[in-house]
């Protein structure tokens, strides 16, 4: 058994905890409260473990909701992300859990924002984008799922990239080396080759038009 010799306020809404005059732990002051901890009271080790993992998991969830005051998470992410901090993964998960639950955490509203963004404004193709919101945690078909609206956009992008960014190279189809350059860097936007090939085709049949 240990005992409660001191409780004083250390800093905002957090106190020192002094167990036998020798051992010293930080809690909020809700789980103070919600564990009745004072001076005097005897803790034993299974009691104080309790304490420690409820405070614990306060911090963490805590934190998570500040993280996610600056960007969505998929629950993968801020698993990982709450892993590299509290090292407990059965309370990592138990947090995110808590999160998914309130609605903070959602991977489906996750995915269709995060597809809107890497289709629409950063005008990947279907490979990238599929790619990057699988790095973020989202799952394979969840990912494929909020996609499929954008079927009809990948096409539109790839020529949009065409007709800007990569103009100045495609001057000339006889210039191998320019039109080379242009089919390399639309791989790396996770367009496919055949749709690289058909858009530059194009391309160069509308400039003659011109």
């Amino acid at each position: 058994m240990m005992e409660v010799t001191s409780l004083q306020k250390y800093k905002g809404s957090t106190y020192e905890v002094e167990l036998d005059n020798e051992r010293k732990v930080y809690l909020h002051i809700d789980i103070i409260a919600d564990f009745s901890v004072r001076v005097g009271i005897q803790l034993d080790y299974d009691e104080l473990k309790k304490i420690i993992y409820a405070s614990n998991f306060r911090r963490a969830y805590q934190y998570a909701l500040y993280q996610l005051d600056y960007r969505d998470y998929s629950a993968a992410e801020m698993t990982k992300k709450l892993k590299n901090t509290y090292k407990n993964e059965a309370l990592c998960l138990a947090v995110v859990k808590k999160l998914e639950k309130i609605g903070a955490i959602n991977d489906e509203r996750y995915a269709e924002k995060l597809a809107r963004k890497l289709v629409e404004v950063k005008k990947f193709g279907y490979r990238r984008a599929k790619r990057e919101m699988t790095l973020k945690g989202i799952d394979e078909f969840m990912a494929v799922d909020a996609l499929e609206k954008y079927s009809d956009s990948f096409e539109e992008n790839l020529m949009s990239l065409l007709e800007t960014k990569h103009a100045r190279y495609l001057t000339d189809k006889s210039d191998r080396r320019s039109v080379e350059k242009v089919k390399a860097a639309l791989v790396r936007y996770g367009y496919g080759f055949d749709e690289i090939n058909r858009g530059i085709k194009y391309y160069f049949e509308e400039q003659l038009e011109d």
